[in-house]
């Protein structure tokens, strides 16, 4: 099964492969607020209006359901450690809302009559793999013939209300804390170019993001979303812009994993990361700010961090939210 590179049968890799975030947008427009205020969906709490990583539902006074789905195509070439990525990353936008997932059902597109079925089935075990340790059943799923490899899940969490976290919570005078380092796009670039295995972007990759989670609700957070696709500038600037705040991003207190600026700086930068930039940059305050520093902090993650408006122990403070001013984003250099 070494033979099969996954990463050369997928046109692009990981959450860089996501539509880009301005197109998205356009795509989506006028279907936040269309439930109707009498229907009884009304209990919908997070949908699409603040760009949230997940949807909640109210359950009852005290607890809501949170549904979020995520699937790509290979970010890494060994079929284990993309199950295991793509799970990780799917289960996250649970944790990005303060919540814990309970269950999840796989989604799989398969290329049958080019790739091997026992390739696919590590695929699963990966994903299985990373649920469990989560807690977080894995009941069937469904799965397609297509001419690219795809994997992720769909997943289903609880959230106690009084603890969620969204992004529209932010307000002026809160710390931005980053829980995972950034360089796991530039890194995965290069895998996929060259081969090249890189450890500590799959450590960071597969992850959970249970702990982060669980610390900041424990600390009263209650603002926060995931670094995935969008990179920490486009998931900074959707956080500030739902919440009527700028955010504030000290580029030099940002972490990077080993090896990611001088991967970056090689020139190993997707077409996802830069899009993000291209999309945040009329937004953004970026005087003095080289384009290597910018191209790292907008590029796409895959299975990335939290980005908390708060402080949790052990995790980087990386800026700060400050009133509305000409930008909803500042990088500070």
């Amino acid at each position: 099964m070494d033979a099969y590179r996954l990463t050369q049968f997928a046109h692009g890799g990981g959450c860089a492969c996501k539509i880009p975030p301005g197109e998205l947008e356009r795509v989506v427009a006028g279907l936040a607020g269309s439930v109707p205020a009498k229907d009884p969906a009304a209990d919908l709490l997070v949908g699409l209006d603040g760009g949230d990583d997940a949807a909640v539902v109210r359950l009852d006074g005290t607890r809501g359901l949170v549904l979020t789905t995520d699937f790509f195509t290979p970010v890494v070439d060994d079929p284990y450690d993309w199950g295991r990525i793509a799970a990780a990353n799917a289960l996250s936008d649970v944790y990005a809302m303060g919540g814990r997932p309970v269950v999840a059902v796989n989604l799989l597109a398969w290329p049958r009559d080019v790739l091997p079925t026992e390739l696919a089935t590590e695929v699963l075990r990966g994903g299985v793999d990373v649920a469990h340790p989560a807690g977080c059943h894995v009941a069937g799923g469904h799965s397609v013939d297509d001419p690219e490899p795809k994997y992720g899940l769909a997943v289903t969490g609880s959230v106690e209300l009084d603890r969620m976290i969204r992004n529209d919570a932010g307000r002026p005078g809160l710390p931005l804390t980053l829980t995972k380092p950034l360089g796991i796009g530039v890194l995965n670039s290069r895998h996929k170019a060259t081969g090249e295995r890189f450890p500590q972007a799959v450590e960071a990759m597969v992850a959970l993001n249970r702990d982060a989670a669980d610390a900041a609700t424990a600390a009263g957070i209650r603002c926060g979303t995931d670094v995935t696709g969008f990179g920490l500038l486009g998931h900074a600037y959707k956080l500030a812009r739902a919440s009527g705040v700028t955010a504030v991003v000290d580029a030099a207190a940002v972490p990077y994993l080993d090896g990611a600026v001088d991967t970056a700086r090689a020139g190993y930068v997707s077409g996802g990361t830069r899009r993000n930039l291209d999309w945040v940059r009329p937004h953004t305050g970026l005087d003095g700010v080289d384009e290597l520093t910018a191209l790292l902090l907008a590029d796409a993650q895959t299975s990335g961090g939290l980005l908390l408006a708060g402080e949790i122990p052990g995790a980087a403070v990386v800026g700060e939210l400050v009133p509305r001013g000409e930008h909803a984003l500042v990088v500070r250099t």
